[in-house]
């Protein structure tokens, strides 16, 4: 059932709230509420976006360059930031559990077996089908495996949560959903949760006394709730010194470099395909454990992408077409999220030659266009991605890189509050030169690799020594809120244990990824939802 505001809002004693209704709280609730628990899910939005709802989360960036507005990586709506993500599916991988010197002393209080049976489920409720993450290509006769060439990463069918999974969102008996109704405190005493302050949409206040409750609101909103309790009692996690809002990481992302393929067959191998288990899927290209571990690179995973599509130099009328779409703000938000759109199209780029790449070659460019749209907005599996092959087999070389932790990568209180009295934040989220060099050191890992199994080659668009300072020109996130609410094994090294609840607070627990100790080379949606089912059985078993 789905109702808004705060009226007649009722928490029993065995009913488990929840905070957020993007990806983690919506699977997190459903999961408990099919098994017998009854939940109430509350969400700050409602279920279209609005800018008003979007203004309580503005916020200072402490370098606006390496970071997005706190209002577009932050989504108060119902189905959160699945409203804004790329539909990227991929699980951790083992070695992201394993201590290393690149980690700064990051541990895991579990390993990847604890995780790895929820994965199945996680897909499940991503749409993303089975959970095949690797698929050897018939054509790719590899003589060694420093690299591993049969990655996947699939890609979900329905995006949006809130659509996907709206028939038990409204019809569940065991789930209320209540819209509208902001979380500002959290009330505790002797070392127990006894309470949430919640704001409706009308300014309504109310205490509501809770025993159970999961923080599920992303994990700058999450961590800014936690840091605000903390101001009021500065020993809660770990203290003022402590690891709460520290050890932010993103994942570092971009192209400084291309890759030309040998042969149609490797060209073929990584593209976009439905491989027969329930989704797209693509192939990814990543360092093995074995050269992560002894040459000190981090986990990243490399795959080809079609030319920056803003640099009119590819002389493609299809790719002009894309860029004008994205550079026209109104269009280009109905096609992908806010911080996407500008990664593509950033502002200052000349239209005028994209105008004449367009008309030079406008009737192929329009078909190929309306065939894009066709497959994207009018298929029941959606492809999730533009990717145009070409006779040269020359490519842009993406990255995703895990980002290593570091305690100076933090977030903290302003003294500016919302309109709730809620203190906003201030992010200082940091690319240093070690992130740099270890991707530098994967590229050429990469580019040796390449050569000697005669698939391609690797050129740099810069000069070898500029690369590094090439790889933090453009290094910058914000959707990835990655390690600020750290789970360890102490108080001391983390907020929650590996249940995921609070060391300091007994009754709150934490579902968002902001508690994963490291960033792996993987999108953190599928992980996230995996520890959120995970922690729905914990929360059923305890009763």
């Amino acid at each position: 059932m789905i109702r808004h505001g705060l009226d007649d809002l009722f928490v029993g004693e065995n009913d488990v709230v929840v905070v957020g209704a993007g990806p983690l709280g919506i699977s997190l609730s459903l999961e408990l509420a099919r098994g017998g628990t009854r939940v109430v899910l509350l969400e700050s939005g409602m279920e279209k976006p609005s800018d008003e709802r979007q203004e309580l989360s503005r916020g200072t960036i402490v370098d606006p360059r390496v970071h997005d507005e706190l209002e577009i990586t932050v989504s108060r709506q119902l189905g959160g930031t699945s409203n804004l993500w790329g539909a990227r599916c991929q699980p951790f991988d083992p070695v992201d559990f394993e201590p290393r010197s690149t980690l700064e002393g990051a541990t895991w209080p579990i390993g990847h077996s604890d995780i790895a049976p929820f994965y199945a489920r996680a897909c499940a409720y991503a749409n993303c089908g089975e959970p095949v993450f690797r698929a050897p290509h018939p054509e790719l006769d590899l003589a060694d495996d420093a690299v591993d060439a049969t990655r996947l990463e699939r890609f979900s069918a329905k995006p949006a949560f809130q659509k996907a999974h709206a028939v038990e969102l409204a019809e569940l008996s065991n789930l209320e959903v209540r819209l509208g109704v902001t979380v500002a405190a959290i009330g505790h005493s002797e070392g127990r949760l006894r309470s949430l302050t919640l704001y409706g949409l009308d300014g309504g206040r109310i205490d509501l006394p809770v025993r159970r409750v999961v923080l599920a609101m992303g994990g700058l909103e999450t961590t800014r709730l936690l840091l605000a309790t903390q101001r009021e009692t500065p020993e809660l996690f770990g203290g003022a010194n402590g690891p709460l809002g520290r050890f932010y990481m993103a994942h570092v992302i971009g192209e400084v470099a291309d890759v030309t393929w040998n042969s149609k067959s490797v060209d073929a191998a990584y593209d976009f395909y439905l491989d027969g288990h329930g989704s797209y899927a693509r192939r990814r290209m990543v360092p093995s454990d074995q050269a992560i571990r002894e040459k000190g690179l981090p986990n990243v995973s490399f795959w080809p992408v079609v030319p920056p599509v803003a640099d009119a130099r590819h002389r493609s009328g299809l790719l002009s077409l894309v860029y004008l779409a994205f550079a026209t703000g109104p269009v280009g938000r109905l096609l992908v999220a806010e911080a996407i759109r500008r990664y593509h199209a950033p502002q200052g780029v000349p239209k005028l030659p994209h105008v004449g790449n367009v008309l030079r070659s406008f009737p192929s460019a329009a078909a190929q266009a309306i065939g894009f749209m066709r497959r994207r907005y009018g298929a029941d599996i959606p492809i999730p991605g533009f990717f145009v092959r070409n006779p040269g087999r020359t490519y842009g070389l993406s990255y995703h890189a895990e980002h290593f932790p570091s305690a100076d990568r933090r977030v903290s209180l302003t003294n500016e509050s919302d309109r709730y009295g809620l203190p906003r934040l201030s992010v200082d989220l940091r690319f240093a030169q070690k992130d740099a060099a270890a991707i530098l050191r994967a590229h050429e890992h990469l580019r040796e690799w390449l050569g000697r199994n005669g698939l391609g080659q690797l050129r740099y668009r810069q000069r070898l020594e500029e690369t590094e300072k090439a790889i933090l020109a453009i290094a910058t996130h914000g959707n990835h809120q990655i390690g600020l609410a750290r789970m360890a094994s102490s108080r001391d090294a983390g907020v929650v244990d590996g249940n995921l609840e609070a060391f300091d607070l007994k009754g709150l627990y934490l579902s968002t990824v902001a508690t994963l100790p490291t960033s792996g080379q993987a999108n953190p949606t599928l992980t996230g939802i995996a520890f959120a089912l995970r922690l729905a059985r914990h929360l059923a078993v305890a009763g």
